[in-house]
């Protein structure tokens, strides 16, 4: 074990990265100051609970620089469940290697000496006490709300919680969802259909819903590695099919799967119990408002999604809100 940095021409970091988190990112930084190719391996089994395709993106994005290669070798995870533990991970690491040993094996683990001996390479030693970034992969699949702030901004969206405000016309989406974002210290997707129709300053036609949707996607995401632990969103995709179903008779069947695949955490459907005030070009009538309340509803339904009744005057109306989302984010992960 060598603490001491020596300039070497390769260098190996290998994990499951189960989320990478920023310890991960500092253990990485070292490698490429020490050395002057760096590969990190990361290293991921079919059945645990983040997709390994998925981590080897997130690390290919947080490693400029270095060689990200997958490894999906179905290998024991420790030395108890097999008697030839480190011989078959030591060919798999001169595998991912090219064939050729590191002349560095960088980790924060006691095991690295090992490894390292097997792999006749030098070991480095990283923050093995957690002193430079305190935190574990453990930590923050048990509790991602707690420990946000060592989650990279790549990883984020896989842990954020999407809270939709969803119903008919004039029932105060907008107002409380920039008034929910304020309070949580979070980003604010708009609803993409308004900004489209305000644009276009003409009715809408069916062509017009597959740019909506797209905007709308394209709108969330790009607010969602910005956001703190939860993003609010001024409707969503079901409000493009509720509407395009209403309106045109049908809604494209992309968008249909797509608002199914991105179906959030909570919805707040707003009811039509507060005054109707005109709006510029909207899609709704004030007589129309309860049609289409039970449109949403049922869509949420169908859906099978999570959704709290937002009624009342407007401080209830909050109220109720933050209860919701309060209660949204003391939950544990699913996953």
């Amino acid at each position: 074990m060598d603490e001491s940095p020596r300039r070497s021409s390769t260098g190996l970091i290998f994990g499951k990265f189960l989320p990478p988190h920023r310890g991960h990112v500092f253990l990485v930084e070292r490698g490429r100051a020490e050395v002057a190719e760096l590969t990190v391996a990361v290293c991921s089994l079919a059945r645990e609970p983040i997709p390994g395709e998925l981590r080897f993106q997130w690390m290919r994005e947080l490693c400029p620089g270095a060689r990200v290669v997958h490894v999906t070798d179905e290998n024991p995870s420790y030395p108890h469940e097999h008697e030839a533990f480190w011989q078959i991970w030591a060919e798999t690491l001169l595998r991912a290697m090219g064939g050729r040993p590191p002349d560095v094996l960088f980790t924060s683990e006691t095991y690295g000496d090992e490894m390292a001996r097997r792999l006749g390479a030098r070991h480095v030693l990283v923050d093995l006490q957690r002193v430079q970034v305190p935190i574990a992969a453990s930590a923050i699949r048990t509790d991602p709300m707690l420990n946000w702030g060592f989650i990279p901004d790549c990883v984020r969206s896989y842990y954020l919680r999407r809270v939709v405000l969803i119903g008919s016309e004039c029932t105060g989406k907008s107002t409380l969802a920039a008034d929910l974002a304020a309070h949580y210290g979070t980003a604010c997707a708009p609803e993409y259909g308004r900004i489209f129709v305000d644009a276009k300053a003409a009715p809408l036609v069916a062509a017009d819903v597959d740019a909506i949707a797209r905007g709308q996607i394209a709108g969330e995401e790009a607010l969602a590695r910005g956001a703190n632990r939860i993003l609010i969103q001024d409707t969503d995709l079901i409000s493009t099919v509720v509407y395009s179903r209403h309106y045109f008779g049908g809604c494209p069947a992309w968008v249909e799967s797509a608002a199914r695949e991105r179906l959030a955490q909570l919805y707040l459907l707003h009811h039509p119990d507060v005054p109707w005030v005109p709006d510029g070009l909207q899609r709704d009538r004030g007589d129309r408002r309860e049609e289409m309340h039970g449109l949403f509803r049922e869509a949420l339904e169908d859906l099978g999604a999570r959704y709290v009744d937002v009624m009342g005057g407007w401080e209830e109306r909050r109220a109720r809100a933050v209860r919701a989302v309060d209660g949204l984010l003391a939950e544990p992960p699913s996953a």
